[in-house]
């Protein structure tokens, strides 16, 4: 697999840091694979960010596609293809899973409304979900299948948390993750969300978006004994969740113009303490 002067860390250290540090904190076998694994999907999470109009970004998650979907492909000299094809072969991933994934992630490029919450949740399932069970696959291939109920529900309480943080960058560019009967019940729509005015019914939502991922959480954690000691790694992450609830509870509106997020010393030591106590 990647050696350890491979360039793969180094890129997932740049795109997605929480997660660069919870392969530090896998076996050091596994460290690679993972990070070939995280900095695939910290790419096509990002295609927004870095491509702004629907299309190309399209184009981005299509030229993704043909490289998964091609048994001979090498990664035409993509860094993380190549670490990624090497993954998927060594660990025998399931490319299906990968390819849904990269599906998932056309939502992303458009300001279509989430629907509802099994539409989120159906989200979560294909993005985070699916790549908390991919490392274990890496981790544990013997145990993984016992903890596919514990992935389900810490994807989604982890997709919600991270849709949180962003939420001030989605709301100037117009996107809502919010489901749309979640924020009926809280008197809001699209719109009144976007405008940010209505200050109380914002805040209500938020409450309403956190108890949503808390409930998920809940469950992750009660079949938290399926989780081997081996695959724990792939749910360390997981552990920002609860903080992030907190936090959004706390600032209701106020998060629209001033942005919770967490110091990273902070994050560092919530995964770290995860890791130490297999607790998420």
């Amino acid at each position: 697999m990647q050696q350890p002067d491979s360039p793969i860390l180094a890129t997932l250290r740049d795109t997605d840091r929480d997660r660069y540090l919870a392969c530090l904190l896998s076996p050091a076998e596994k460290r690679y694979p993972l990070a070939a694994l995280y900095a695939f999907y910290a790419e096509i999470a990002r295609v927004r960010d870095v491509i702004h109009e629907p299309l190309p970004g399209e184009i981005r998650l299509q030229w993704w596609r043909d490289v998964l979907g091609n048994e001979q492909s090498t990664g035409e000299g993509h860094p993380v293809a190549e670490a990624l094809l090497d993954c998927i072969r060594e660990h025998r991933l399931p490319v299906a899973v990968l390819q849904d994934m990269i599906d998932a992630r056309i939502f992303d490029l458009y300001d279509d409304p989430m629907g509802d919450r099994s539409a989120l949740e159906g989200y979560a399932g294909e993005t985070a979900s699916a790549l908390i069970q991919l490392a274990s696959l890496v981790l544990d291939p013997e145990n993984a299948a016992n903890s596919a109920e514990a992935a389900g529900h810490a994807g989604v309480a982890q997709t919600i948390a991270g849709l949180l943080l962003l939420l001030p960058i989605h709301c100037r560019r117009g996107q809502v993750y919010f489901p749309a009967d979640l924020l009926r019940a809280t008197g809001l729509d699209r719109e009144a969300l976007l405008e940010g005015r209505d200050e109380e019914a914002i805040s209500r939502a938020i409450r309403a978006f956190c108890g949503l991922g808390r409930d998920h959480l809940a469950k992750a954690r009660s079949t938290m004994v399926s989780i081997s000691a081996r695959n724990f790694a792939a749910f360390i992450p997981v552990a920002l969740a609860g903080p992030i609830f907190d936090q959004a509870e706390l600032a209701g509106a106020r998060i629209l113009k001033h942005p919770i997020q967490p110091p990273q010393w902070r994050r560092q030591w919530w995964m770290w303490r995860a890791s130490r106590r297999r607790r998420f």
